[in-house]
């Protein structure tokens, strides 16, 4: 207060000059701090990225689309409260008028019949040839005539064999297996016979030539003779539609061949008269195999799949049957007894039966002889074919029994039991062991092991013998053959191949 004016308003300078140079450094600081710090390489590339994609966004005016869509779909105000249920209009339907004729009533109302649909005609699956005889045409067309002339000539000029066997001293047991060790395949006794899957094969008993019959299962019959070239030799018919399960010579005339099929019908195959006569015919059952009951081979047995048996007579005129029983029982085989031809042994489900000829009936036929034992199907049942005095069946257990049948009026002893593997399956013919006709105690039968082979089987249980060759035999053979007085034995595999085994 006691400081004069003039020195007052130079501090008031000073102090305004100080607060002034204040400010100026406190901008300067601002403005440094302002100021941005140099980009990396990384962040140029960013925003050069960035201006990239606005600039291709405004190109396609999407920014804009966004927001008309957004204004668009902007819900509407939701009125609050219960909504109110809008009620569906209900149309009437019109009404269709219909005649009486269309609503199946009379002019009083009374409802009509209903009109009966007609059954459409089933269709055969594998229809059956006409009934009567057949021509022995080749079943391949493009065969020949002059080879197939030549063919049946050479049948026809084979030599009859009527040979008794009883009459002749058998080789004992040592011999026997000499001759089987002495048989063998070669190349040119092995030949796609038929066109498919082997159900029969038969061996011509000719004590000079080789002529093996085969049958199918499309219903052909192929026959091979090994001394002409294969392509003189062999030849293929087709007498029927399904398949042949069973087929014999004559023997009483080796040129007739005897052939039964499932399609019904047993025809004989005459070669002097190129033709298959008709036997038998059944038009509602499937036949299953047949045996001669006559030595001469007039009179037959025949078995019906569904288990029946027929005695036919060749010498009768017409093609039906002199007599029917019922046996209650699937029917696979019949077999006739070799000495005793008024016996017949049949093999069925899981039963095995030998029954008199002479007390059959229409429905209720009993066996005079069970052959018991067998837990699965049958597939076989055969008498020994000298004295009959035992009977050899195949069973689906994987068994071979053997029988004894030398008294035909009581049990049938079980002698024998073999393991055999006979599950075949579904693409393969079952096993049927069969004897060989030169020997009551020896039998022959597919086999599943491997390497390939057919075996042989005494009535001991022993193995005998067992047929195979590592270059020619490479399947199963199912069904086999033997020669009555030579030693030959034939072997038929699913695919229509023969293989002959010989000395």
């Amino acid at each position: 207060a006691g400081r004069p004016r003039w020195r007052q308003q130079s501090l008031r300078e000073a102090l305004g000059r100080r607060r002034r140079r204040q400010e100026e450094e406190d901008e300067e600081e601002e403005e440094e701090e302002d100021e941005p710090a140099p980009l990396s390489a990384y962040e140029k590339k960013r925003l050069e990225n960035l201006r990239q994609n606005a600039a291709v966004l405004a190109a396609l005016r999407l920014l804009q689309s966004a927001e008309t869509l957004r204004q668009t779909t902007r819900a509407r105000a939701q009125p609050r409260g219960i909504k109110r249920v809008k009620r569906m209009k209900v149309e009437a339907e019109p009404t269709l008028r219909r005649s009486m004729r269309l609503q199946r009533v009379d002019p009083l109302g009374v409802p009509l019949p209903e009109k009966p649909i007609p059954a459409e005609p089933p269709v055969e699956e594998h229809p059956r040839l006409p009934a009567g005889p057949i021509q022995m045409v080749p079943a391949v067309q493009e065969e020949k005539p002059e080879l197939m002339e030549e063919f049946l000539s050479s049948w026809a000029k084979i030599n009859q064999v009527k040979h008794k066997e009883t009459e002749m001293p058998l080789p004992n047991l040592e011999s026997y297996k000499a001759g089987l060790r002495g048989m063998v395949l070669q190349e040119d006794a092995v030949a796609k016979v038929v066109h498919s899957r082997i159900y029969s094969v038969a061996v011509h008993p000719s004590g000079s030539s080789t002529l093996v019959a085969a049958g199918d299962k499309e219903g052909h019959v192929g026959l091979w003779n090994l001394d002409l070239p294969w392509e003189d030799g062999m030849h293929a018919f087709l007498p029927h539609r399904r398949p042949v399960c069973c087929l014999y010579f004559s023997p009483d005339n080796p040129a007739h061949l005897l052939s039964l099929s499932f399609d019904g019908s047993l025809r004989c195959g005459d070669v002097t008269r190129a033709v298959f006569d008709e036997v038998y015919r059944d038009e509602e059952n499937a036949l299953s195999s047949f045996d001669f009951l006559a030595d001469d081979g007039s009179t037959l047995a025949v078995g019906i799949w569904d288990g029946g048996v027929a005695v036919v007579d060749r010498r009768t005129p017409g093609t039906s049957a002199e007599l029917s029983a019922d046996l209650n029982s699937v029917t696979r085989t019949v077999h006739v007894h070799p000495v005793n031809r008024q016996y017949f042994i049949a093999a069925g489900a899981k039963n095995v039966g030998i029954y008199d000829i002479r007390q059959l009936k229409k429905s209720g036929s009993q066996p005079t002889v069970s052959l018991t034992g067998h837990s699965k199907s049958v597939a076989s049942a055969y008498f020994s074919p000298i004295t009959g005095n035992r009977v050899v069946t195949t069973c689906a257990d994987d068994t071979l029994r053997i029988f004894g049948t030398s008294c035909l009026s009581s049990m049938a002893p079980l002698l024998t039991t073999i393991r055999h593997d006979n599950k075949t399956g579904r693409w393969l013919t079952r096993f049927r062991a069969e004897w060989d006709p030169k020997r009551d105690d020896c039998f022959v039968v597919g086999s599943m092991s491997r390497p390939r082979r057919i075996q042989v089987f005494h009535t001991s249980g022993a193995l005998v013998h067992s047929f195979s060759s590592d270059d020619y035999l490479g399947s199963v053979c199912s069904i086999n053959a033997c020669h009555p007085t030579r030693y030959i034995t034939a072997g038929g595999n699913s695919s229509g191949r023969l293989h002959v085994f010989k000395e």
